[in-house]
């Protein structure tokens, strides 16, 4: 069974950066795909950013140019640099992986196994 263990929300200032950390208890060979997905108080859950076991990657245009995902295979660690917050990124950030490439969907419906979320606050 594959756990994810989310770290790494806070507060932090309009303006400011956070990085996030996603821990996966397993590794698997197979082709997968991991991302970040948010919800805020009152709206629905929004898909931030995926990334592939190819490295390759998709955002989300609210956060382009702004929030930079990455893995470290080697730590089974999946990251989200946050960088230039602002007070609308406020929400519950989820880590989400599921076996099969990004490329089949990167809906969160799509997705299996979730982390437990953090929190980010930006004022």
């Amino acid at each position: 069974q594959v756990q994810l263990v989310g770290s790494g929300g806070g507060a932090v200032m309009a303006g400011g950066s956070l990085r996030l950390s996603c821990e996966a208890t397993t590794y698997s060979h197979r082709p997968y795909c991991m991302g970040w997905f948010r919800q805020a108080p009152g709206k629905d859950r929004e898909g931030v950013a995926v990334i592939g076991n190819d490295g390759s990657t998709t955002y989300g245009d609210s956060v382009k140019g702004r929030f930079t995902i990455s893995k470290d295979n080697d730590k089974n660690t999946l990251y989200l640099q946050m960088n230039t917050l602002k007070p609308e990124d406020t929400a519950m950030y989820y880590c989400a992986l599921d076996y099969r490439p990004c490329a089949v969907s990167t809906r969160g419906a799509d997705f299996r196994y979730w982390g437990q979320g953090t929190q980010v606050t930006v004022s």
